[in-house]
């Protein structure tokens, strides 16, 4: 199992529809596979997000936020990693509105 404990990751790309930017960053936590991680920045005021990390190291996520606007927003991702040349990880994700429009999207982030 990967473990993503004290790691930051920033997004590197996301569709037009997501609020996350290279300007948003997101600090893991990981206790056995509960991963826990607050973010903020760009258009998110304040984001926290709650996970289980499989035997792969894929999470499956919930996440809350307030955005610029005021708005609370959630959500549900599956994230799918990478582990690249440099031992750096990137995590490929698919992730759904669970309010607003309830569009979904794609991003990929990475650990800095």
């Amino acid at each position: 199992m990967i473990n993503y404990n004290n790691k930051t990751f920033k997004p590197v790309s996301n569709t037009e529809n997501g609020e996350t930017s290279n300007e948003t960053t997101f600090l893991y936590k990981q206790e056995n596979n509960i991963l826990t991680s607050e973010y903020s920045g760009g258009k998110i005021i304040s984001g926290h997000l709650i996970g289980l990390v499989d035997e792969n190291g894929n999470i499956e996520i919930r996440y809350h936020q307030i955005n610029e606007k005021g708005e609370l927003m959630t959500g549900i991702c599956n994230s799918k990693p990478e582990i690249l040349e440099n031992g750096k990880i990137r995590l490929h994700e698919t992730w759904q509105w669970t309010s607003g429009d309830y569009s979904k999207g794609n991003s990929i982030i990475e650990e800095q």
